[in-house]
């Protein structure tokens, strides 16, 4: 974020509120805004009446005020003020994402629906007291989520897929499947090939099949299938149903997900992705193998030397 901010370029008013305009992209006007004690604000403008809508899905969340008032020619307007100017940086960050979703929207009442979602999920994020995620984490995600494309593309349901993902719980591994189960792992273009082993149960499983799947994410600028972590997020909403999207969202919260403007500053393109079948002399540190005492083991393994346990990568998909 830099030291000024779109508050700067408006001027107090001495009546009502200044405004200028954020987006040119959204289906809705939406605004920054200066108040008469020189309170910042962001503006939607709906048309129609949508009080009702309002109502029944409305957001408290602490140091937003959240209102929706009559306007002029049958609008009306989400008004989002912020109650303590310290907290203007993160506010910003809150109204830029929200910008960006808005344009995912198709009419006022989508764009009033989109805007409350995104307030619920900000809510949840704060509450946690959550930072940002660290570049690791960013990748990290980033190829959990690919893995949860590729099970929608693979016919599984919104709500199969969705479950399947415990990347977010502090489950032992990123999904388990009916009979099987996936740890997933992302490298940087710029790595040696090598992944990390966070615990000596990550490659330890309760079910038939056990599989590593790793995912290379390179940074290329002309790519046709290059993405930020809040595309990707947004590319999995866009498949999921009500309830899905809900779950979905709850676990995104967990994993300390918000939809930050500073994600859209990271963007990837996956170059190779390669699984591993974790078969029984495969070379690893497991709790059940360890001798007494020992704990928190994290190690890495050469890929060059599993790659006899390469296999082909529907088979994660395939049930035995």
């Amino acid at each position: 974020m830099t030291e000024t901010s779109p508050w700067d370029e408006i001027a107090v008013p001495e009546s009502g509120f200044n405004v200028r305009q954020a987006s040119q992209r959204t289906p809705v006007p939406c605004f920054w805004g200066r108040a008469v004690d020189g309170g910042c604000l962001f503006i939607v403008e709906l048309e129609g009446d949508h009080g009702v809508q309002y109502r029944q899905h409305c957001v408290t969340v602490r140091g937003i005020d959240v209102d929706l008032r009559s306007g002029e020619m049958q609008r009306q307007r989400l008004l989002l003020t912020l109650d303590r100017h310290v907290d203007r940086d993160l506010f910003e960050r809150f109204c830029r994402s929200l910008a960006v979703a808005l344009e995912q929207a198709t009419d006022s009442a989508s764009s009033l629906s989109v805007a409350l979602t995104h307030i619920k999920r900000w809510k949840a994020f704060l509450s946690g007291g959550r930072q940002r995620l660290s570049a690791e984490d960013i990748r990290g995600l980033f190829a959990e989520l690919a893995f949860l494309l590729e099970l929608l593309d693979k016919s599984f349901s919104p709500k199969a897929a969705v479950e399947a993902w415990l990347g977010s719980e502090m489950s032992q591994h990123d999904y388990e499947l009916p009979d099987s189960a996936i740890e997933i792992k992302s490298l940087s273009g710029a790595e040696r090939n090598a992944v990390r082993i966070s615990s000596e149960d990550q490659l330890e499983s309760m079910k038939e099949r056990l599989f590593l799947r790793t995912y290379r994410l390179s940074v290329l600028r002309d790519s046709a299938t290059i993405r930020t972590l809040n595309e990707i997020v947004r590319e999995v909403e866009d498949r999921l149903d009500a309830e899905s999207i809900t779950e979905f969202d709850r676990k995104l919260v967990v994993r300390g997900y918000a939809p930050l403007p500073d994600y859209d500053e990271y963007s990837f393109a996956i170059s190779e992705v390669h699984t591993y079948l974790v078969a029984q002399a495969f070379p690893c540190l497991i709790r059940s193998r360890l001798d007494m005492g020992i704990r928190a083991v994290s190690y890495e393994i050469e890929l060059e030397h599993i790659a006899s346990y390469q296999c082909d990568s529907d088979a994660v998909f395939r049930e035995e």
